[in-house]
C-alpha cells in the first residue's frame, strides 16, 4: 500500500465514523461563500497560501504557531486565498482550523483535505470553506462526477487537482474550471515542478489553472506567470520562513 492509499483508507474510515456522530441532516448554518475563483483571476500570479503544520514528505513544519497569527500574516502579505489543511493524522489539521480561519481572515479558504465523499462537501460548506479539493487520483470517475457536482449545486468552488495527462482528461471530462497541477507524485512523494509546464499544452482555454507544490521563490512565480498561470499554492516554505508576514510579501511583491 503506498501512501495516498494508505491515507485514502484511513480518510473512508474517518468519514464514516464522522457520518455516525454527526449525520447529514444536522450539518447546516453555511456562512455566505466568498468568492475564490474570482480571487484567482485578478492581474497577475495569486498566491493561495496553506497552513499546514506537517507533512508525509516533511514531517513537522511548524506546529508552534496559532493558525489565526499565520492566516493573518498570509493576509497582510498580500496573499489573495487560503488553503487550510484539515486532515488530521499526516497533517495536523482539523475543521477547526477551517472555521477558526474564517474567523481571523476575510480571504476565501480551500478545504484541503481527501475528499471521498459527498458528506465531506457538506461538512465543508456547514464549516466556512469556500472551495473543495478533489483529487483525481483519490476518486472513481463516477465519485468525481457526483463530488464535482455536488460543490457546484452548494456554491462550493471544486479545485480538481492532476498528476499527469490522464487526470488532466478526467478533469476536462467532468467540466472542471477551475484546474489544480501538483507536481508531487502521491505515491512516492517526489516532486517534479517541469510536471506543470508538460501538462499546460494539454489544458482547454477557459480553466483556472493552479500550480502545486515545490515553488519557494520570486523566480519561480515569474516564470509560472510568464507561462499563463493564474494561481500558485504555497504552504511549506512559508510555513518555514522566520517571518511569514515578509516571505509572504516578497513572493506577492505587495507594497
Amino acid at each position: 500500500m503506498n501512501k495516498l492509499e494508505e491515507i485514502l483508507a484511513r480518510a473512508r474510515v474517518e468519514v464514516a465514523r464522522r457520518k455516525q456522530e454527526v449525520p447529514l441532516e444536522t450539518v447546516a448554518n453555511a456562512l455566505p461563500r466568498r468568492a475564490f475563483v474570482d480571487a484567482l483571476t485578478r492581474p497577475g500570479l495569486s498566491l493561495i497560501a496553506e497552513h499546514k503544520r506537517r507533512s508525509p514528505s516533511a514531517g513537522a513544519i511548524r506546529e508552534d504557531l496559532e493558525l489565526e497569527d499565520v492566516v493573518g500574516a498570509y493576509e497582510r502579505g498580500g496573499a489573495l486565498a487560503l488553503s487550510i489543511l484539515t486532515e488530521g493524522p499526516s497533517f495536523g489539521g482539523s475543521l477547526e482550523d477551517l472555521r477558526a480561519a474564517r474567523a481571523a481572515s476575510s480571504l476565501p479558504i480551500l478545504r484541503k483535505d481527501f475528499i471521498v465523499d459527498p458528506y465531506q462537501v457538506q461538512e465543508s460548506l456547514a464549516w466556512g470553506a469556500d472551495a473543495v479539493l478533489l483529487i483525481v487520483a483519490a476518486l472513481s470517475e463516477r465519485e468525481l462526477v457526483v463530488l464535482h457536482d455536488l460543490a457546484a449545486d452548494l456554491g462550493l468552488a471544486a479545485l480538481v487537482e492532476v498528476h499527469d495527462q490522464l487526470e488532466l482528461e478526467a478533469a476536462i471530462d467532468v467540466g472542471a474550471k477551475l484546474v489544480g497541477i501538483n507536481n508531487r507524485d502521491l505515491t512516492t512523494l517526489a516532486v517534479d515542478t517541469n510536471r506543470t509546464f508538460e501538462l499546460l499544452g494539454h489544458l482547454r482555454d477557459g480553466a483556472v489553472i493552479v500550480a502545486e507544490s515545490g515553488y519557494s521563490t520570486r523566480e519561480q512565480l515569474d516564470e509560472l506567470a510568464g507561462a499563463g498561470l493564474d494561481a500558485v499554492l504555497i504552504g511549506e516554505a512559508l510555513m518555514r520562513a522566520p517571518d511569514i508576514e515578509a516571505a509572504t510579501r516578497e513572493l506577492t511583491r505587495a507594497p
